[in-house]
């Protein structure tokens, strides 16, 4: 793909036990290229014993402090993930993507008076740490609640920044830490769970009007919270959210028995091939050795969404676009099968 960068890392620091920051150093002349809304972020790809992986990441710094900075945690046999926290030094380059995704806050210079909230488990944190900051320092009267799920205070990523943070904005950044593993004094014991959000909306903070509330962890977790954030009368579109990772194989309802003249367009390129209904249309595109924007293909990150323009495909399953997006042709090419004889396909056009 010709938007993704060989950047040099300026520093890569220890966060947990299990995971670190790396800090790029982005040259001048990438600059606005790499300018990114808080939230989103960037795929890592990266050639380990022979084999291309390309892995998301998201940003946990904000989009005003000059910086672009992941988090990357290891994982049980995760090859990237040990990579970068057992090998990876300043110095090394890693080739990546420029910014992108939907889970995104904007902050408002005349926001007003405001109070977001934010249920995060693990890793989930990253993305939200850049919200956070930024709702903090952008929107000078806005307060924010997080409610922060770990199995210990040494595995918890930003663990120290956030008490900082909460020392800095004693009146508008409220934690609440729970922990499954280590029973401490002013913290929950336990998982992220009906009571605690109850808790956190109905009691502790009761009150607040809460105009939008950011959920990044694992599917239950995230399904579990907004259902009962929507009992407690949060409108469903105020509540925004980012998979890790899913549960939900998915399965198209059409009968798939034939072939499909697909015509690809990917970097200003045309390309036309014959496929099979059954396949994958990412799958068929990455067969052709068409470089096509990927990363988790597995329908939980948007970097490979592409425009029908023309001829119809259906998705496996859709946890990232919308109905009306659906309507004006995006589609997850690594979930969409299509359905038609014929399918134009457009990857610049998004």
């Amino acid at each position: 793909m010709k938007n993704f960068h060989s950047l040099t890392i300026k520093e890569v620091v220890r966060e947990t036990p299990k995971s670190v920051s790396i800090v790029f150093n982005v040259p001048e002349d990438l600059k606005d290229t790499f300018k990114f809304t808080a939230g989103q972020y960037i795929t890592i790809k990266k050639e380990i014993d022979g084999e291309e992986l390309r892995r998301s990441y998201s940003i946990c710094s904000t989009p005003n402090s000059g910086e672009l900075k992941v988090s990357v945690k290891e994982v049980a046999d995760g090859r990237f993930s040990s990579y970068a926290n057992n090998e990876l030094k300043a110095g090394d380059s890693l080739e990546v993507y420029l910014p992108e995704g939907k889970f995104t806050f904007t902050p408002s210079a005349d926001a007003g008076h405001r109070t977001y909230a934010a249920f995060a488990a693990g890793s989930g944190i990253t993305p939200v740490m850049s919200i956070i900051k930024t709702a903090l320092t952008e929107e000078e009267h806005s307060k924010f609640v997080l409610v922060y799920g770990n199995r210990t205070p040494e595995e918890t990523i930003f663990f120290k920044e956030l008490l900082e943070l909460q020392a800095s904005y004693p009146d508008r950044f409220f934690v609440e830490f729970v922990y499954s593993r280590t029973q401490n004094e002013n913290s929950f014991f336990g998982r992220i769970e009906r009571s605690t959000v109850n808790f956190v909306m109905k009691n502790k903070f009761k009150g607040h009007n809460f105009s939008d509330v950011y959920l990044c962890g694992p599917e239950e977790m995230i399904d579990l919270v907004s259902e009962v954030l929507q009992e407690n009368n949060l409108p469903k579109e105020n509540i925004h959210f980012e998979l890790f990772s899913s549960s939900e194989e998915g399965e198209v309802e059409t009968v798939l028995e034939g072939k499909t003249q697909i015509t690809v367009m990917v970097d200003d390129e045309e390309t036309t091939f014959v496929m099979d209904q059954k396949t994958r249309i990412l799958d068929a595109v990455l067969n052709q050795d068409l470089d096509a924007p990927y990363s988790c293909q597995g329908g939980i990150c948007s970097s490979c969404i592409a425009r029908i323009t023309e001829g119809k495909a259906e998705m496996a399953k859709n946890q990232i676009l919308t109905d009306d997006e659906v309507e004006e042709g995006l589609t997850l090419t690594c979930q969409a099968h299509p359905t038609t004889p014929t399918i134009r396909i457009d990857y610049d056009d998004v």
